[in-house]
């Protein structure tokens, strides 16, 4: 009962942190580019993040493991934030991330082929309840323009961090869980900020206070423990389990986003907020002989 609750306030962390992100990195990306802006936030994440990992050195391996560091780096960092910044560029970002948080539905059924975690008929519905909660909320995006290229770039990057889920529990026991989050986020900075350098400017970024704020309260709370808590929670439980949660995320961005930049609250917000509760009910639920624990 006692690791429920603490998986919970994680949970509720995560959901709260990830959700603020998107408004936030809307407001810092008008001071900079947005593949320097990805590489800076990743890196102060990865320094963080290696420094809370070095009393425990010995269980880097890194000559033995680099392998599935590097792997990881690429799903978890580089293809999902790299796709999703450029992606932006060709399509709304409202139907952009409706696209992207298609994710807990592949995740689904990743970690049922994958993973051998069950799947019944009210998970599947559950699961697409959610997406198509997520699909509510976003509903405005359909408005704009469409780009094929964009489409195929949100794809990408909700395929990319369902990999990446589906990788790094399959790895579990072989790594050491923070310097697993800790070697993927500075390894996939490092090759995000090259990208940057090699074809953005330096000079084009404005190191003002909502810059700098917002760039250390995404490295710190919304990468470096985000991520951590992310996967230890995917380590403990079902990911498909976890994986619903992030279809509450939309949610929490919408809100903020009507506090920090002054969106309207539509129908939408509604008929989506119903339908991602609906979702994660009928996930987590106890039906038939399906457990409904979140941890094993």
């Amino acid at each position: 009962m006692q690791q429920r609750k603490k998986n919970i306030a994680l949970l509720i962390f995560l959901v709260i942190v990830w959700g603020i992100n998107w408004p936030l990195s809307k407001i810092a990306l008008a001071y900079a580019p947005p593949l320097l802006f990805a590489g800076i936030r990743t890196v102060i994440a990865g320094v963080i993040l290696i420094v809370a990992a070095l009393p425990k050195r010995k269980a880097l391996h890194f000559s033995k493991l680099w392998p599935v560091y590097l792997t990881s780096a690429f799903l978890s960092i580089v293809f999902y934030y790299g796709f999703q910044t450029i992606g932006l560029q060709y399509m709304p970002s409202g139907l952009f991330s409706a696209i992207v948080f298609l994710q807990p539905v592949l995740l689904g059924i990743f970690a049922w082929i994958w993973l051998g975690e069950r799947m019944y008929g009210m998970k599947m519905f559950g699961l697409l309840l959610g997406f198509l909660g997520v699909a509510a909320l976003s509903i405005g995006g359909f408005t704009g323009s469409i780009s094929a290229l964009g489409v195929g770039l949100a794809l990408a990057s909700a395929l990319s961090w369902a990999l990446a889920t589906v990788y790094t529990k399959r790895n579990a026991v072989r790594v050491d869980m923070l310097w697993m989050t800790a070697m993927q986020i500075m390894i996939g900075g490092v090759i995000l900020l090259a990208a940057g350098s090699a074809v953005e400017s330096w000079s084009d970024i404005t190191w003002n206070s909502a810059f700098i704020v917002n760039t250390l309260f995404i490295s710190v709370f919304v990468i470096a423990l985000g991520w951590m808590v992310y996967f230890k929670l995917i380590n403990e439980g079902e990911a498909s389990k976890v994986g619903s949660f992030t279809f509450l995320i939309p949610l929490i961005s919408i809100g903020s986003s009507v506090v920090l930049l002054n969106e309207r609250i539509t129908l939408n917000l509604v008929v989506g907020m119903l339908l991602i509760v609906s979702s994660i009910i009928l996930v987590n639920v106890k039906i038939g002989r399906a457990a409904r624990r979140l941890t094993s």
